[in-house]
Order: structure tokens, then sequence, then C-alpha cells
């Protein structure tokens, strides 16, 4: 037996966040909202989804940001996509840097942080 794939990463959210989740998940960073079966959309949340990419938020009645667990999303263009960020109000962050890759980190609306990297051309 051996794990084959990730399927999803599942961030927790704050009840009736879904419209925030939608405007940086969807709005900024540009990854699709797919419906949740009509048996989990009862308990609020959103998926995004593009291809093997996929991002689930579910609500979490005694939510804590995540600040230190993350995803780590590759972007083809962190200049960008860091603009875009701060000129919607998201304040980016640069860490220690990481051999062979530009990245940044931002929190979601929720204060869960998240890892933008681009490869660097080699």
């Amino acid at each position: 037996m051996r794990i084959l794939s990730l399927d999803h990463v599942q961030l927790a959210m704050p009840a009736g966040g879904e419209a925030a989740a939608r405007a940086f998940y969807t709005g900024l960073l540009g990854i699709p909202e797919q419906t949740k079966p009509p048996h989990l959309a009862a308990r609020g949340g959103c998926w995004f989804e593009r291809g093997p990419l996929k991002v689930h938020l579910g609500v979490d009645k005694d939510f804590k940001p995540a600040r230190k667990a993350h995803p780590a999303f590759i972007v083809d263009d962190l200049p960008a996509l860091a603009a875009a960020l701060a000129a919607a109000g998201f304040r980016t962050v640069s860490d220690e840097p990481l051999e062979g890759y530009d990245r940044l980190f931002v929190d979601d609306p929720f204060g869960n942080r998240i890892e933008i990297m681009q490869p660097k051309n080699g």
C-alpha cells in the first residue's frame, strides 16, 4: 500500500465567509469555484478547483487561522500576482530564500497563511 497523490487541501474559514473566499480564491488567485455536493453544501464553505489543483474551504465554528501550516501554489507570474494582491489590500511578505524559486507569503481573507512560488528561470 502506498499513497499515490494528494487529492485536495482543506483550509478552515469562519461561517459566512463565502463571498470573501470567492473574491480571494477565484477573483485574485484565479481558481474557479466548483459546486459542492448538496449534502456537503449545507455545511457552508467553498470548493475551488482547476484540474489537479483543489482547495476546499470548510466552515469551522471554532475557527482559528492556520499560521504555520499552509499550501504552496506555483504561479507563472509572481510579480503580477503580488501587484494584484497589493491592489486588493493584501500584504505580501518575503521569507528566507528557497533555492530555485522566487516566493512570497500572503494571508487569505481569514488569516490562513498561503505561500506563492514561481520557479526561477534556469
